[in-house]
């Protein structure tokens, strides 16, 4: 038996944005600048970090968390915005197998016709002495940009609320990881959904309003 690491998926859709990240947890904490409702004048600069971790090994077979945070600011000069989902299967076997699961969904939104953007957005998923181990790592992070502040309305709150509620379904649940995978997709593409039609709402300005989703899905569904 070997140590195996699975290299990282290419981008879901949306244009590109420059792209990294780092942490640890089971839940998203904001740093360096607590997130808010997108009002009040323009600030210099937000950074927000989200992570979720998991690690499933002998003596804790199934390790499974997602994480689903929404970050709403106002204009800013820069912003730089980092997202992370790192699940590891350590130790166990076909006959007594684990089941590693982190996702992390971060949806921030930016205002601003000339702010500078850096979006970071990572997943690892890896399989230690770990044959027919399952263990998915999936971050998903939507950046909506528009020139002004953009709050989300309460219905499109509710939607996502709704989305976060089965996605700590589909975390919990025990089906197959491939399968997992796409259902998780499934619910990436509903969130898209709710942020583009808040962004088609939205003011217009020098520059179009739109929503980048990055996604990064890394796993190994076992035998």
């Amino acid at each position: 038996m070997s140590s195996h690491r699975k290299p990282r998926s290419s981008p879901f859709n949306g244009r590109a944005v420059r792209t990294v990240l780092l942490a640890a947890g089971a839940a998203g904490v904001a740093t360096a600048v607590p997130a808010h409702a997108a009002t009040g004048p323009a600030r210099s600069a937000a950074v927000v970090s989200d992570s979720v971790f998991t690690g499933a090994n002998r003596l804790h077979h199934t390790q499974a968390r997602d994480s689903f945070t929404i970050r709403q600011f106002g204009k800013v000069d820069a912003t730089s915005v980092r997202n992370q989902a790192r699940a590891v299967s350590t130790g166990c076997s076909v006959d007594d197998h684990c089941r590693s699961v982190a996702l992390s969904f971060q949806i921030v939104t930016v205002a601003g016709d000339a702010h500078h953007l850096k979006a970071v957005n990572v997943s690892d998923a890896a399989n230690k002495y770990c044959d027919g181990c399952q263990t998915l790592a999936g971050a998903y992070q939507f950046v909506v940009s528009t020139p002004h502040a953009l709050t989300l309305d309460a219905g499109a709150r509710r939607r996502l609320a709704d989305v976060h509620r089965r996605l700590d379904v589909l975390t919990r649940s025990t089906l197959p990881a491939t399968e997992l995978q796409k259902r998780v997709d499934a619910l990436a593409a509903e969130v898209n959904g709710v942020l583009k039609e808040a962004v088609a709402k939205a003011p217009k300005g020098t520059e179009k309003p739109d929503v980048t989703l990055h996604r990064r899905l890394d796993g190994w569904p076992g035998h």
